[in-house]
């Protein structure tokens, strides 16, 4: 494989002294913690068992550049564009449009603690269709969590796995590898910023070109599925004070009550199971087989 390296800025132009940066990738890959690195604060909610349901924007003054970073929902690693609920998906079509009038970066972060099988290069493929084929010009693979490299180097990674060298082709072969670890490495910081630079000049068009009259629409839609969504998660609490009405009268509750939930995608069935048990042990994205828990 030949050695990999971002396009050098021959033109001698000078870059844009605001950067836009939008941060996509799978859940657990590391990516609103690789935000909170690149600014060098705790801009976003990053914790092992958190998940961001919003888009979320944050600026800063990082290594003399002004930066906007946009922080958006990650989608299982496995899942295929179908499995991802409606909302995620307007979410993170929506983060395109939080930094006008287009960003100069895309971070596509992908953890090196998971093999990039098949079932993850299908996932970030469908996911990346969100936006359109020229997201790939304006595209950098961010990896996350390089203690897992053990005493490999980053190429040697990608050259061992078919699905990495697919993902560093599609991205021009731009890569970098963020210190997770040592979140004071500024130097790692200003190296990424560098490569974000050196794409910018390669590029023809300065930033990703977002359609600014599709942001009202997007709008229309996100507030038609937040509506759903609060229908249903008052119907659910609804019938948790229906039910704890009942265990509270005069009947004594049922030692091992068995409840079967059913009904279409996306009506709220997942969630009904997690506000009955009191617990988030169903996942709420679209489920491929029955799942069983007890309480």
């Amino acid at each position: 494989m030949a050695n990999i390296h971002v396009v050098s800025n021959s033109d001698g132009k000078t870059p844009p002294a605001h950067l836009r940066l939008v941060m996509v990738g799978a859940q657990g890959s590391a990516k609103s913690s690789t935000g909170n690195i690149i600014l060098g604060k705790n801009a976003f909610t990053s914790h092992h068992r958190s998940t961001t349901k919003f888009c979320e924007k944050s600026h800063r003054m990082v290594a003399e550049r002004t930066l906007t970073v946009v922080d958006s929902p990650g989608w299982l690693y496995n899942h295929t564009l179908q499995d991802t609920c409606q909302t995620d998906k307007l979410e993170i079509q929506n983060s395109m449009y939080l930094c006008p009038p287009g960003p100069h970066a895309v971070l596509l972060v992908v953890s090196l603690a998971s093999a990039f099988n098949k079932s993850y290069q299908r996932a970030v493929q469908e996911h990346m269709s969100l936006f359109t084929d020229d997201v790939w010009r304006y595209t950098i693979v961010v990896f996350t969590r390089g203690e897992w490299l053990g005493g490999k180097t980053v190429e040697e990674r990608i050259e061992s796995e078919k699905g990495l060298q697919w993902l560093v082709e599609m991205c021009w072969n731009r890569y970098h590898v963020l210190n997770t670890k040592n979140h004071s490495d500024k130097t790692n910081i200003t190296e990424l910023l560098e490569k974000i630079e050196e794409m910018w000049a390669g590029n023809k068009d300065p930033h990703y070109e977002v359609d600014l009259s599709h942001a009202e629409q997007m709008e229309t839609r996100k507030e038609a599925e937040n509506k759903m969504a609060t229908r249903i998660t008052q119907t659910t609490q609804r019938t948790t004070r229906i039910l704890q009405a009942l265990f509270k009268g005069e009947w004594q509750p049922v030692p091992d009550l068995r409840v079967v939930l059913i009904g279409r995608k996306e009506s709220g069935k997942s969630m009904a199971g997690n506000t009955i048990l009191f617990e988030e042990l169903f996942d709420t994205s679209w489920m491929k087989k029955v799942s069983k828990y007890t309480a």
